[in-house]
């Protein structure tokens, strides 16, 4: 069964250069994705190039990555401030050919003290009440 959330992608270095004064808050590079599928195969956040190329990230570096189809290259790009069920984090993004869905990964969940629920879908992470326990061990 496949599973989706909306997640809200803000340019992180940009959301920097508002803070430093250097940028007016209305410019900063964001977008609303409505059904990014919940990939718990996925290790972190991918995004197609287009998405990427909106949101104006830096390429980092070129990385191997595992993917369905054996070993694959895969750029790296700077930091995306994201938001799902109203819990926000930052992270490292990666690229996916054009055409292919959002992949929230595994860490994204983590980092939001997420879970799947086989019938619920994206769910609080019920060992802690709704409440929002990150893990630092």
């Amino acid at each position: 069964m496949r599973h989706t959330t909306q997640i809200e992608l803000e340019n992180l270095y940009d959301l920097v250069a508002v803070k430093l004064g250097a940028m007016d808050p209305g410019d900063v590079r964001r977008i609303r994705v409505p059904d990014a599928r919940v990939d718990t195969g996925a290790t972190g956040l991918c995004l197609p190039t287009s998405l990427i190329e909106q949101l104006g990230l830096t390429p980092i570096e070129m990385r191997r990555a595992r993917a369905a189809t054996g070993i694959v290259e895969r750029m790296l790009y700077s930091e995306v401030q994201f938001t799902i069920l109203e819990r926000t984090s930052t992270i490292q993004v990666t690229d996916l050919p054009e055409g292919s869905p959002v992949l929230v990964g595994h860490m994204v969940l983590e980092h939001l003290d997420l879970c799947v629920d086989i019938k619920k879908g994206l769910i609080y992470n019920p060992a802690h009440d709704g409440e929002w326990i990150i893990e630092i061990l």
